[in-house]
């Protein structure tokens, strides 16, 4: 099939990927948009193991103040470089994430950050209510085991789908800018300013 100029240029639009591994993507999959674009975050997934375990000491912080001024998130983004740091795109990505934080209100960045307090509450919780509920005790440790991971997945941020693309959860974004910028990206952490709220 002939990949226009056109094809290359929606794929790039839709990923942010360069142009050279767009055309080669849309290549190796026939023009077919949607496998090429499942192919781009594959090897974005790829570069992000590559260099997970590489230190991220530059980086920024950057702010989200919701419209009246009573909620506000500041982020902080780790990077290897100062080059990327300065970056339009990582600063970008770095508001979209304080905004999708205001907007959604994680409890932590990583699931291991999560209080272990916190999940054993809802776990109690859950086990209450499907006993509640009259389901038999082997019945009850599975129920109570999807509810838990669902319920991490809703508070931990790297696991919550992205506000602005659902399909998409944050874990996801992050991938697709490191492959974008070479170099491994954290969140480090976060803090979410609420007017009246403790």
């Amino acid at each position: 099939m002939q990949i226009t100029s056109k094809m290359v240029k929606d794929l790039r639009d839709k990923t942010a990927a360069g142009m050279m591994d767009c055309k080669k993507a849309l290549t190796e999959t026939d023009g077919d948009m949607e496998k090429a674009v499942d192919l781009l975050r594959q090897k974005g997934l790829a570069v992000a193991a590559k260099r997970a375990g590489r230190a991220t000491s530059e980086g920024v912080i950057e702010t989200y103040i919701h419209a009246g001024g009573n909620l506000g998130v500041m982020v902080e983004l780790g990077c290897e470089t100062d080059f990327v740091a300065k970056n339009d795109d990582f600063r970008a990505f770095g508001r979209d994430i304080a905004m999708h934080i205001a907007a959604i209100n994680p409890i932590a960045v990583t699931r291991e950050e999560i209080p272990g307090e916190v999940i054993a509450r809802e776990k109690e919780i859950y086990v209450q209510q499907a006993l509640d509920s009259g389901k038999p005790e082997a019945i009850v440790e599975k129920m109570v085991t999807g509810k838990v991971e669902k319920f991490i997945s809703e508070i931990c941020l790297l696991e919550q789908q992205y506000v602005k693309n659902p399909e998409l959860t944050v874990q996801d974004l992050l991938n697709e800018l490191v492959g974008k910028m070479g170099e491994i990206i954290s969140i480090k952490r976060f803090a979410r300013f609420q007017v009246g709220v403790e």
